[in-house]
């Protein structure tokens, strides 16, 4: 095994810090600590931490390695608004564990901060030392204000007057005046004054809140920036021409800063008579949870700072000052506005099964036998045309759908509002509490029951997170059943970017399966027994554990077990127990986890047959793929849930069986084999909790196999 040379310094530098097994103490360091269990948060910032070292290699396009840069902003936002959100709550009531781990709330906490702290230090390095420059160098430049010249200083000038300031309410701070609300992850800045106002106040002291309408980052003309692609970003124009806003006044200093509150929503779905309404009284009040973390221009004084941090009761270590933009993951935008191919992944067209290619008719092809499809590397047509062609067959009488993430543009949703008002019998499941998605699926709800859909919100307590359409057909007299189910959600969007498998089937035992958890979803009757689908919260967790001990059986008997388990995350106790005592009878294990992992690999006595992997590449990894050996059967489940007591014992799940030979092959040779043979974008898990990348010269990645032999 070789590692690949990196010619930049810094970037080598940054590699292997990132790189080197932390120190097991800061996974599990408490006096109550379980050293059976990872922690789950610092688990998902190791996950963070993948992603970031994705924008250090030189391996990844330029412009991509900027977008990891962005993501890992936007997963780190994400992970303080939930997560830090329920661990700081535990914190305030003295919860006195948090996990399975057996940390401490509070130990976590500073734990989380400390670690995170490191990583935003890693991250703004690697913006300012190794990106910026390396953009520079292709012509993609970022004018601060010290460099800028006569012209583009007029051409900034005139944006301020003419786009910025008659947009901005700077907010003098007085008796009648308080500190404004700051809106969650709103881009603002602290003005620190001198004199008097048009009404005599000596105030000192004013906030400038930035729209959220405006760019973060702002384009000039060619031949004003200088070079081919020459942005400005709006906190420097703002710095720049601030004064404008104080006339007869004098600035001191103008600081920029953001603050990240938590965002979760808070319904009591026992008391309340109506979701859709709660909800929707709900949603304005996010973006005014309680601070979390204040993030701080690196020039900011003191005491400045120390106000900012009180008006928002944190405490210091709640305090992150940066070298750069505070918004880093609005800088998404530039990649989305430089025209070069060159420093981006390559375009591909998705590819159709073999079936589909010369067959439109979706259930004639359907009918032929199951369709498997993978996402992105094969189109989500097919399913968009399912619906489609379902919604306009005079020979369809009912459409099913669960809704979990759709987006506010879909045209499935679309679809299936025209086949409502066609007058065919159309239920749909929309999940309101789909985190982030509560709005726009309020919104398909209200046009659905416009239409005349039937729309339920699944069932209170438990989220419907299953990815399933099932429709009724009229054929020869009699009723046939159609159904897709998905590993990932109907959303037209995400299927370009994370991998996924959908499987098509009108196979009679696994459609009545799902005719029967729709019909748990919309009435009250008891359980169904379903022959081959395995379903949360009822039947999926017995199942998977009845599959991982049977596994122990065969190897405790001689015989070969092996498992292989591909999902984003694994924390369910129950399960990670069973992985390991199936370990020591010797099953091999090979996990492929994208993020948050629990279980221990490697660990001698407990885990020596369980190896643990994390994919990060182009594509996000998404798919859930379960497959047990079972004594040479070969079983193949694919799956909407991952192994988290929330899949398994809080949400509506499914688990379905491929069961054609043909595609269950395909699932086995696209899904898992080319993970498990990764060498390039794969990491591995140590026994400590962190991960170590080890790459070969001659590696392939599995996504760019994959793309090569099915787009």
């Amino acid at each position: 095994m070789e590692d690949d040379s990196i010619s930049s310094r810094s970037t080598l530098s940054l590699l292997s810090e990132a790189e080197a097994p932390q120190a097991p103490e800061s996974l599990s360091a408490s006096p109550n600590g379980n050293a059976l269990f990872v922690n789950r948060e610092l688990s998902q910032l190791e996950f963070n931490r993948r992603v970031l070292m994705q924008a250090a290699d030189p391996d990844t396009p330029l412009l991509e390695r900027l977008r990891f840069l962005c993501i890992f902003s936007s997963n780190l936002d994400e992970f303080y608004e939930i997560r830090v959100a329920g661990l700081k709550e535990q914190c305030l009531v003295q919860s006195p564990v948090s996990g399975p781990d057996g940390l401490s709330p509070q130990t976590l906490y500073d734990l989380v901060n400390a670690r995170v702290r490191e990583l935003v230090a890693l991250q703004y390095q690697m913006f300012n030392d190794v990106l910026i420059p390396a953009l520079a160098a292709e012509q993609v430049c970022f004018l601060r204000r010290p460099s800028w010249n006569a012209a583009q200083a007029e051409w900034i000038r005139e944006y301020f007057f003419n786009e910025l300031m008659p947009v901005l309410t700077p907010i003098g701070l007085d008796p009648a005046h308080p500190f404004p609300r700051v809106l969650n992850k709103s881009l603002n800045f602290a003005v620190e004054l001198e004199g008097k106002d048009a009404f005599g106040r000596r105030s000192g002291n004013a906030i400038v809140q930035a729209p959220r309408a405006l760019p973060r980052v702002i384009a000039l003309p060619p031949e004003v920036a200088g070079c081919r692609h020459g942005f400005v970003f709006l906190s420097s124009i703002l710095h720049a021409h601030v004064c404008e806003l104080f006339n007869g006044m004098t600035v001191r200093g103008c600081y920029q800063f953001r603050v990240t509150r938590n965002s979760e929503l808070f319904v009591d779905e026992e008391e309340i008579k109506n979701l859709r309404e709660a909800l929707q009284g709900e949603l304005p009040q996010r973006h005014f949870g309680d601070a979390l973390r204040l993030e701080v221009a690196d020039n900011c004084p003191p005491a400045v700072t120390l106000f900012l941090q009180q008006q928002f009761g944190l405490s210091a270590t709640e305090v992150f000052s940066v070298n750069g933009p505070v918004n880093l993951v609005r800088m998404l935008q530039v990649p989305e506005q430089v025209d070069r191919p060159d420093l981006k992944y390559p375009p591909f067209r998705p590819g159709l099964p073999k079936c589909l290619q010369q067959q439109s008719d979706m259930f004639r092809a359907i009918g032929d036998g199951d369709i498997l499809l993978h996402h992105p590397f094969q189109s989500f047509a097919p399913v968009v045309d399912f619906v489609r062609q379902a919604a306009q067959d005079p020979d369809v009488v009912a459409i099913r759908q669960t809704v979990y993430r759709a987006g506010h543009d879909s045209v499935l949703l679309s679809a299936l509002t025209e086949a409502a008002r066609k007058g065919k019998e159309v239920t749909a499941v929309v999940e309101l509490l789909a985190r982030f998605d509560e709005e726009a699926n309020i919104g398909w709800a209200a046009q659905l029951e416009e239409a005349g859909a039937h729309v339920v919100y699944g069932v209170v307590g438990y989220k419907a997170h299953a990815k399933m359409v099932l429709v009724v057909r009229r054929e020869s007299g009699r009723l046939r059943h159609y159904a897709h189910l998905g590993t990932g959600n109907y959303h037209s969007q995400t299927t370009r970017f994370y991998t996924d498998f959908g499987l098509m089937t009108c196979n009679p035992e696994i459609t009545q399966d799902i005719a029967n958890v729709f019909a748990q979803l919309t009435g009250l009757g008891q359980i169904s027994k379903t022959a081959h689908v395995w379903q949360s919260p009822f039947t999926m967790h017995k199942s998977l554990l009845q599959a991982i001990r049977r596994e122990a059986e065969h190897a405790k008997a001689g015989r070969k077990g092996w498992i292989i388990a591909k999902m984003n995350a694994l924390l369910e106790p129950g399960l990670i127990q069973a992985l390991y005592e199936a370990s020591r009878e010797g099953v091999r294990v090979d996990l492929i986890v994208r993020g948050a992992c629990a279980l221990r690999p490697g660990v001698a006595g407990l885990s020596d047959n369980i190896t643990v992997r994390s994919v990060i590449g182009r594509f996000l990894e998404h798919s859930r793929i379960f497959y047990f050996y079972n004594d040479k059967a070969e079983d193949v489940m694919l799956s909407s849930a991952d192994w988290m007591g929330r899949n398994l014992f809080r949400r509506i799940e499914v688990c379905f069986p491929v069961l054609d030979p043909r595609l269950k092959k395909r699932v086995i040779g696209e899904g898992l084999k080319p993970y498990l043979n990764d060498k390039r974008d794969a990491w591995e898990m140590e026994p400590t909790g962190s991960y170590r990348r080890r790459r070969s010269r001659q590696g392939e990645s599995a996504q760019s196999m994959l793309l090569a032999s099915l787009t």
